[in-house]
């Protein structure tokens, strides 16, 4: 273990926690020593989740909670502060997108689904846990965005907007809360593999064009974004803050 990335003592809540990039992420906190907190919306999940984070080795909880809503967020705050008395590393990685067409076809209900998961979620979660990161001396806050969030993606219109808000959002968590000790990035990914963006790479076609694109010729994995998300989550990133990183396999060069 590198010291610099060494999280023993540290405890990281990991929303949208058990799949994809959540649950990578989950793995590569666990794997460097943080007592790890998964919260995803359905309880089976998180169970099985933590169950198999614990048969590795790691120590982790689980917290079901619908991020959706106003009071499951408080509700999630509140479990977790009791579970383990702070959250010194934050993982905002929940997030929707109901739609997927022109953006004149998203109903106001998806709208505000799309917003509050995305965008309102992560603001409500990192300012409540933002006290017991002063009280211990700081914290890192890493925030999932998404290419669609530097370039609108064709189809996830609302969506690409709620992923600018967050990369905005971001940069005014790491400008208001750094002399605290608290920093805020935010990671970009671009094709991973996951279920959440299955729409798209179970098109050959659409596939086809990317990978044409993308100077590293492959769609990336959870893994590609979990360790980086590693870094920015320890004291190997001390000096980083408000910073916004793809991991697109450079296709928005």
């Amino acid at each position: 273990m590198t010291p610099a990335y060494d999280l023993s003592g540290k405890v990281a809540l990991v929303t949208g926690g058990t799949r994809g990039i959540g649950q990578a992420i989950a793995t590569a906190l666990g794997r460097q020593g943080a007592r790890v907190l998964v919260s995803s919306r359905k309880g089976p999940a998180v169970d099985e989740t933590v169950a198999s984070l614990r048969a590795a080795g790691y120590a982790a909880d689980g917290i079901p909670a619908n991020v959706s809503r106003l009071d499951e967020c408080q509700k999630l705050i509140d479990a977790a502060l009791a579970m383990a008395g702070r959250v010194d590393i934050l993982v905002n990685n929940a997030a929707t997108n109901p739609v997927f067409g022109p953006v004149e076809n998203t109903s106001p209900e998806a709208f505000a689904k799309i917003m509050d998961v995305n965008l309102r979620a992560p603001f409500e979660l990192a300012k409540g846990f933002l006290p017991s990161m002063k009280a211990s001396g700081g914290g890192a806050i890493v925030n999932i965005s998404s290419i669609g969030g530097l370039a609108p993606e064709q189809g996830l219109g609302i969506y690409s907007v709620s992923k600018a808000a967050l990369v905005s959002l971001t940069q005014v968590m790491a400008k208001e809360w750094g002399t605290h000790g608290v920093r805020a990035n935010a990671i970009c990914p671009g094709f991973i593999k996951t279920d959440f963006s299955q729409v798209l790479w179970s098109n050959e076609a659409v596939m086809g064009e990317v990978l044409a694109h993308q100077p590293i010729s492959r769609i990336g994995t959870p893994e590609d974004v979990a360790e980086l998300a590693l870094f920015l989550a320890s004291p190997a990133s001390a000096f980083c803050t408000g910073s916004v990183y793809l991991v697109d396999g450079g296709y928005l060069l």
